[in-house]
């Protein structure tokens, strides 16, 4: 069973090195960052297991204004058809 579940936007990073990242809600960021030090690797990244609709993937989380960006990549994105903007149910554990 998954630790958080969350709706988040799906946001386009235009740079330095262009990424599509899930930002995940503020009060979910407060309960991860409760959590952050027993599963962090350094660089306040967290490695997550993630699920959206049937696709599962192993990620990191990554600190961002108070709360945290979960990357989605090419390979996920094609799978689940997510478009920018668009809202994703997640599913998640740290660790």
């Amino acid at each position: 069973m998954a630790e958080f579940i969350c709706d988040a936007q799906v946001i386009y990073w235009r740079g330095p090195s262009p990424y599509y990242f899930a930002a995940i809600p503020a009060d979910i960021g407060v309960r991860i960052a409760e959590r952050s030090r027993s599963v962090s690797y350094g660089w306040g990244v967290i490695p997550v297991d993630a699920e959206i609709k049937d696709v599962a993937f192993r990620t990191s989380l990554f600190s961002k204004d108070g709360s945290y960006l979960l990357p989605l990549k090419a390979k996920v994105r094609s799978q689940l058809g997510a478009m920018d903007l668009e809202i994703l149910r997640i599913a998640m554990t740290l660790g």
